[in-house]
């Protein structure tokens, strides 16, 4: 589910202090059912068992595919661009309290790359050519007072070039992209309790 950029910037997130410069691109949220305020670990956990965007639905992988294969031949994801080379990492930010703490492990089938990962929010990033992006993951009591997993996209656009490769592939994000990731993810929460589930049941007969 779409929501407002406040639920993202009234929420009171580490985040915040590092990335002023950049803007609320989207804020989204994804069903939890019956998780607890310490289950933010353990929906991080679901989310990379569950596999990156190799194991998404293949419309999702084909836009992806056509977006690298773009990226490739127009120079756009060159390591010139990337973090630590057109743009400073946000780990160079980050204060002492954060920046010792553990940031969460980095693989070749993760793009984004960890900038901190605590109790309740974790923030990835990625750059190239067209924009520096951050993905904040945080962990909010729902209405129904199940917690839930939030994401916001932050981003800050390479000039104007950047804003217009933002302006052209929203539509794919908000009919393509978002949909299915909702999909894997609240599954990946699913899939993570139902062994449990199973066996409660198995000892009960």
């Amino acid at each position: 589910m779409r929501l407002p950029e406040t639920a993202h910037t009234s929420r009171p997130w580490r985040i915040h202090d590092l990335t002023s410069d950049f803007s609320v691109e989207d804020v989204w949220s994804f069903r939890t059912p019956g998780a607890g305020p310490d289950d933010f670990p353990a929906m991080l956990a679901a989310m990379r068992a569950a596999g990156g965007p190799a194991k998404h639905p293949w419309p999702v992988r084909s836009l992806f595919a056509l977006r690298w294969k773009l990226g490739a031949l127009l120079g756009w994801d060159e390591p010139s661009t990337g973090v630590g080379e057109r743009v400073s990492s946000l780990r160079d930010r980050l204060p002492g309290d954060i920046r010792d703490a553990p940031r969460g492990p980095d693989d070749e089938s993760m793009p984004l790359k960890a900038i901190y990962e605590l109790d309740t929010e974790a923030a990835r990033e990625l750059a190239n050519k067209t924009v520096h992006t951050v993905m904040h993951l945080g962990w909010v009591r729902g209405t129904n007072g199940d917690h839930e997993l939030r994401m916001a996209v932050l981003v800050k656009p390479n000039g104007w070039f950047g804003r217009l490769y933002m302006a052209a592939i929203a539509p794919f994000r908000y009919l393509i992209v978002y949909p299915a990731l909702t999909r894997q993810w609240e599954r990946a929460w699913r899939d993570r309790t139902r062994p449990e589930t199973e066996h409660e049941e198995g000892t009960s007969r």
